[in-house]
Order: C-alpha cells, then structure tokens, then sequence
C-alpha cells in the first residue's frame, strides 16, 4: 500500500470510528449489556456519552486532513486503549461487566489498532507531497 492510499484509507477509517463514537447513545439503548456502564439512574452514561459524541465529531472532521490532526488520532488511539484495558480488566472484576467483552471493548480496540496501523509516524512515514 503507498503513503497516499494509506492516508486515503486513514481517511475512510477516520469518518467509519467517528460514526461509531456518535452512536454511542443509541447503542447504549439497544444493547445495554454492552455498552451501558451502570445499571439504575447514573448521571455518568450521559457524561461519556457526550465526550464520545464530541470525540466522534472531531474524527470526522480531522478525516479532510488528518496530518493536520496527528494528535487528536493519536490520542484517539491511546485513550481507547486505555478504556477498553480497563473495561477488559473489569470483565474479570464484575459478572455485570461480562458484555463489555463483546461490545464496546473490542470496538475500542479494533478503533486503536485500525487507527494506529493507518496513521503516519515521522517525516519517512508521511506521503509525497504532505504536510508535516
């Protein structure tokens, strides 16, 4: 794969995890088990939820110049590693954690190493032609 199509496809990759952090609300609604934190009333699924919301809206937009946007994919990349480590370790911790195995935590890592393998690193890395 050239420089160029890997951005392209960073591009696509980008816009597709963008959606998917919008949909967090809806996914909450239609497969709690894996993907709601808390049983009962809890202001907290909201607070995520708007953070996710916003994170996916700025994927989108940094997808029409994602060089320009190194640190928030990277960043991207980190944090859902991050969550879905501890949401992995919570599986073990909290019977009522065990869908997170299957919803959110792989999405999660499936977005960090999809997005990891896509962006560049370094001057070698960027394609013919693009900004650092």
């Amino acid at each position: 794969m050239t420089k160029n199509e890997r951005l392209n496809y960073l591009s696509i990759a980008l816009v597709v995890f963008g959606l998917v952090f919008l949909s967090v609300y809806p996914l909450m609604l239609i497969w709690p088990s894996g993907w709601t934190w808390h049983t009962g009333h809890s202001d907290y699924p909201l607070m995520i939820v708007g953070i996710y919301a916003t994170l996916g809206a700025f994927l989108i937009l940094a997808s029409r110049d994602p060089l320009q946007h190194l640190s928030l994919i990277w960043f991207t990349v980190w944090s859902s590693f991050v969550h879905a480590a501890i949401m992995a370790v919570q599986f073990f911790e909290m019977p009522e954690n065990h869908g997170h195995l299957l919803g959110d935590v792989p999405a999660l890592t499936i977005a960090a190493v999809v997005l990891a393998l896509l962006t560049p690193r370094g001057q070698t890395d960027m394609p013919l032609g693009g900004k650092t």
